[in-house]
């Protein structure tokens, strides 16, 4: 028998704050000029790049957060995720004694991984010509270490592990605990995604795909160049209704819809049919009908391709009801923050559930013929909002949308 599945926690840090509060003033923020959290890049030297621009996190120093023994075991990107999953758990106010750790788990997204501790190693051992990287460059490069880390620091005893599918991984994070819970299997989830991938070897790749932007992220404008590389993570807490309803919990939202699925098609073009096959199927399994929605955080890159082909399914989708929701790409003001996309936008919807408002689609300066839906531009507005569906697409055609219920 299925169970009701809430969201009893939040946690982030992104380019557009380093904790929820931040993250929500940043949000839901208008302006007609474009969004600052998208700046020159500080992490490494990209003179030898065409692209000098990134959506760091800010003011973010490790020493202030972990000892040095600590961070000789941890990767950037697991330092965000221990940061997220920390403010989520506080946010949820959840103990985990024995009995709840055995029957949680933990599943965190991740596109790339220890991506920082991976260049350091090549840089010790091509460039510094030691004989060996440091010993745990293994353990810290995992996409799963994230999930291992967490899991120690809260005693989690139950399912552990780490879902990679590109852009889409913490979505799929979430999708795999909501059916945990579902199936009774576990009470609780810690689920969410990192990402810290603001490197020189890694942007030298990106490069190589003519995808990234050298001015700003502009999702579904008409003049937009591309998509802007973030970093950072997000945690959600996940519980059964009753398990949440018996401590007590402030319940923040419902997840009622997971959708799936796969374009087999091309591993970097998306298909407008494999988009609206995941959210069909999410519609499908929340039972719920196309006008019901009433906003979708959109998975808006701000790719000339990926935007009018999600538009196009949306439009296939909803049909005239398309015209009615509203739509906005929150990474405008986060970046693409890959595999913790996902969960960093869900976090955004569930807001926009909370606060009764849309967040805008900041950057946005013209109309493109090709992305006519009802855009929700530089400015929030307040409207009645009682479904959310959160898009993720992925390289690859990996796709996964999510629907929130106030």
């Amino acid at each position: 028998m299925n169970k009701s599945i809430v969201v009893t926690g939040m946690g982030c840090i992104s380019a557009a704050g380093n904790n929820l509060a931040q993250f929500s003033a940043s949000l839901f923020t208008g302006s007609s000029k474009d969004c600052l959290n998208i700046a020159p890049i500080t992490l490494f030297d990209p003179s030898e790049l065409t692209t000098n621009i990134a959506a760091e996190v800010k003011k973010y120093h490790p020493a202030e957060h972990f000892n040095k023994v600590q961070l000789k075991q941890l990767d950037r990107y697991a330092q965000f995720a221990l940061l997220a999953s920390e403010e989520a758990v506080i946010h949820a106010g959840i103990k985990f004694s024995p009995n709840i750790a055995a029957r949680s788990c933990v599943v965190f997204g991740s596109s790339i991984g220890g991506q920082e501790t991976i260049e350091q190693a090549y840089q010790q051992y091509y460039t510094q010509h030691k004989k060996r990287p440091h010993p745990f460059t293994v353990p810290k490069l995992l996409p799963s270490a994230a999930s291992s880390q967490i899991s120690m620091k809260y005693g989690i005893t139950g399912p552990s592990f780490a879902t990679s599918s590109a852009c889409a991984s913490s979505g799929h994070a979430i999708a795999m605990a909501a059916l945990m819970l579902r199936t009774g299997m576990v009470d609780v989830a810690i689920v969410g995604g990192a990402e810290a991938c603001i490197t020189l070897g890694n942007f030298h790749t990106w490069e190589g795909l003519r995808v990234l932007s050298n001015d700003t992220c502009r999702p579904f404008s008409g003049d937009r160049s591309g998509l802007v590389i973030g970093e950072g993570a997000g945690c959600l807490i996940l519980e059964t209704k009753e398990h949440a309803d018996k401590r007590k919990a402030v319940i923040h939202a419902e997840l009622v819809g997971v959708g799936m699925s796969s374009d087999a098609h091309n591993i970097v073009q998306p298909l407008a049919q494999g988009a609206q096959n995941s959210m069909n199927a999410a519609l499908q399994d929340a039972q719920i009908q196309t006008e019901q929605i009433n906003y979708i955080n959109a998975h808006g890159s701000a790719t000339i391709q990926n935007d009018r082909t999600e538009t196009q399914a949306i439009h296939q989708l909803f049909q005239l009801h398309a015209n009615k929701l509203y739509v906005s790409s929150t990474k405008a003001i986060h970046g693409h923050v890959l595999g913790a996309g996902a969960v960093i936008e869900s976090i955004a919807t569930i807001l926009a559930l909370k606060k009764q408002q849309v967040p805008p689609t900041r950057n946005y300066r013209e109309k493109d013929s090709q992305c006519d839906l009802n855009f929700v531009v530089n400015y929030p507005i307040t409207t009645n909002i009682e479904y959310a569906m959160s898009n993720s697409f992925a390289f690859g055609g990996q796709n996964c949308s999510l629907i929130y219920k106030k």
